[in-house]
Formats: C-alpha cells, sequence, structure tokens
C-alpha cells in the first residue's frame, strides 16, 4: 500500500493532483485545513501493485461501496483479525488520551487502510502523515524572530529560556526581547535567565519599542521574544496581539501545555491561527497525562509541531517534536506491542 500526502489550495486541486499522481483508484484516507483554511491536505493511499482493468472510480475511506475483485482486498481472517486488535489498540489509546472523534476517526482510517498489524508503528506512521513537525531553526541573518504566544500560565517564558539556552550552548548570539511587562515578576523571571547566559533583555512596551529592539538584535543568528498572555476570548487582548504582529516581520509560535481539554485547545489554536500563527509549542509534558488537547490544537489550528519542553530546569528538557517521539508519549514502550493497552503511567522526561 502506498500512503502520500498533497497541498493545494483548494480540495478540487488536491483531488486533481491525487488523480494526476495515484490514479482513479486512490482511497482518501483524511483531509485537513492548513495555513488558517487558506489551504489544504489530503492524504490518499492506493496499493502499490495496483493493475487494476475495471472501471475507474474514486473512493473515501469508509464510505459503503463493493469490494473490487482484486487479491490486496481479499478477506484474510488471520490479518482481520490482527487488524482488528490493532484498531481497537488505538482506540484505547486516544480514548485514554481524550482526542477528539475527528482525529481518531482519521488516524484509525490511516492504519486500517495501509493494515498495519503492531499499534506503535501504526501509530506512529499514522502520526507522520496527518500531522507536521517543523522545529525552530535559525540561519544567519536570515530567521525571522520568534515570538512566543498563547493564553496566560502556560509557559511561554520558561520556554523562551530554554531555546536561548539551547542557541547559547550552540554557540549562536542570541538576543531576547520582553513584551510581558505588566505581570508581577515577568520580566524579573526572564531576566534572572537571561543574566545567567550573559543576555541583554530588552524591555518592550509598544509595537514601536519591539521594531526598535528587534533591529538593536540584527547581529544575532536568533531573537526571542516573549509575550504577556493573550486571553483569546478577549477580542480587545486579540486586537492587541495582531496589531504587536502586523507591525514587525516576526513569526508568532503558539504555547499550550499538555494536558488541556481538547475542545478548548482546539478553539484556542483556531483563534491564534486566524493572527498568524503556524506552529506549536507543546509545554509541561512531565505532567500532563493527556495529550489530546496538543492533538486538537494541531488539527483545528492547521499547525506543525515545533519543540516540546519537560521539567522547570532550563538548560534540560527541551525536546524537538518528531512522529515518533510524540508517539513515544502518547504510547509508552511498555505498550507498544499488540498487548491489550494498559492505563497511562506517569511520565518523567528530561530530554
Amino acid at each position: 500500500m502506498r500512503l502520500k500526502s498533497f497541498y493545494a489550495k483548494t480540495l478540487t486541486e488536491a483531488m486533481q493532483m491525487i488523480r494526476d499522481t495515484l490514479g482513479e483508484d486512490a482511497i482518501i484516507v483524511a483531509t485537513r485545513e492548513e495555513n488558517g483554511g487558506k489551504a489544504v491536505r489530503v492524504t490518499a493511499a492506493v496499493d502499490r501493485d495496483d493493475d487494476r482493468s475495471h472501471a475507474p472510480h474514486f473512493e473515501v475511506a469508509g464510505a459503503s461501496t463493493a469490494a473490487p475483485k482484486d487479491d490486496w482486498l481479499q478477506y484474510d481472517d488471520e490479518l482481520d483479525s490482527e487488524e482488528n486488535t490493532v484498531g481497537e489498540d488505538l482506540t484505547d489509546v486516544m480514548l485514554a488520551h481524550s482526542a477528539p472523534e475527528d482525529v481518531t476517526d482519521q488516524i484509525l482510517s490511516c492504519a486500517m487502510v495501509v493494515g498495519y498489524r503492531d499499534v506503535g508503528a501504526a501509530l506512529e506512521d499514522s502520526i507522520d502523515h496527518l500531522f507536521q513537525f517543523r522545529p525552530l531553526h535559525s540561519s544567519k541573518g536570515g530567521a525571522k524572530p520568534f515570538m512566543l504566544v498563547g493564553p496566560p500560565g502556560v509557559g511561554k517564558t520558561l520556554m523562551v529560556a530554554k531555546l536561548a539556552a539551547r542557541a547559547v550552548m550552540n554557540g549562536q548570539r542570541v538576543g531576547v526581547i520582553t513584551s510581558d511587562t505588566v505581570r508581577a515578576g515577568g520580566v524579573e523571571q526572564l531576566e534572572a535567565f537571561t543574566r545567567i547566559l550573559k543576555i541583554d533583555l530588552k524591555r518592550v512596551t509598544t509595537p514601536q519599542d519591539l521594531a526598535k529592539a528587534i533591529r538593536a538584535c540584527s547581529d544575532c543568528d536568533i531573537i526571542l521574544i516573549d509575550t504577556a498572555g493573550t486571553s483569546p476570548y478577549d477580542t480587545d487582548e486579540v486586537k492587541e496581539l495582531a496589531k504587536m504582529l502586523t507591525a514587525v516581520d516576526v513569526e508568532p509560535v503558539l504555547a499550550l501545555p499538555a494536558g488541556m481539554d481538547a475542545n478548548e485547545s482546539g478553539e484556542i489554536a483556531r483563534i491564534f491561527s486566524a493572527v498568524g500563527v503556524r506552529r506549536l509549542m507543546a509545554t509541561r509534558l512531565d505532567v500532563g497525562r493527556r495529550l489530546g488537547g496538543l492533538l486538537a490544537a494541531a488539527h483545528q489550528g492547521g499547525l506543525a509541531f515545533a519543540e516540546a519542553s519537560t521539567g522547570p530546569q532550563v538548560a534540560e528538557g527541551l525536546l524537538q517534536m518528531t512522529p515518533h517521539r510524540l508517539t513515544e508519549f502518547l504510547l509508552p514502550k511498555s505498550r507498544q506491542s499488540r498487548g491489550r493497552t494498559q492505563p497511562l503511567p506517569n511520565r518523567k522526561t528530561s530530554g
């Protein structure tokens, strides 16, 4: 079975790309909006050895259609039993993480179309096809400043400190700016970190101040901006954030903690994606046991997973999110066989 994802401005364009690349017999596994609804990503599958000669058809996974007379679709009692077990285990995992139904359905569809016999491989490959992973990268003189945004108390300041520490240890010149000047202790907390790293923390209160501070850091390899918490449900606060983002050329990155309700996380991600957020940083993965909220945020906001953090130590616990790493958090090694799933254990990850 061949599985491939296609990107286009519209669903019609994506479907045509699928027909041109995989043929009329491709099966649609999943669809999702990208870039804040300005594009679409469609994952499709087709048999690698497909030489069928019957009338062309284009079907949707799960649709009620008569099965064509092809060997790869013939009923196999042993394989069917194994796939059913994998499907049941994947369902248990998604339920344990309180994942939304649409995410669960797409992961199951992706896994069942390919026909995995191992729950770990099924979950990892499904995540790889359904989600994007784009860690923060900086190149001398080329990278935009990264502005961490999100609701109050999600761990933005600690994430900025972790990113700065990593950059310093990699020998990069780092600029750190904060607009979190209202919250009690906000500046002092970040300043304590930057002082250890020998970074001059710049404080700003207006878009004009921010633009000036960014120019002052023009010789830096990476610029990190901490912001005050923005309530996604306060129109005025969202408008103020939008003004800040339009005044300077930066990339906003959403920070959200593990353990949040999936519906709320998805709604928050959709709101922040409307002001230009395209990447998601997961925080508190060491204490959040249910990750359905993070899956919902990435899915509903069309966001790519970037870094993630665990633990309170600035020099430790900054992880680059990958399909394999996310699978390990969703499905610990003790549960990656086809055996029945067990309750989620506590996790402590530091690197």
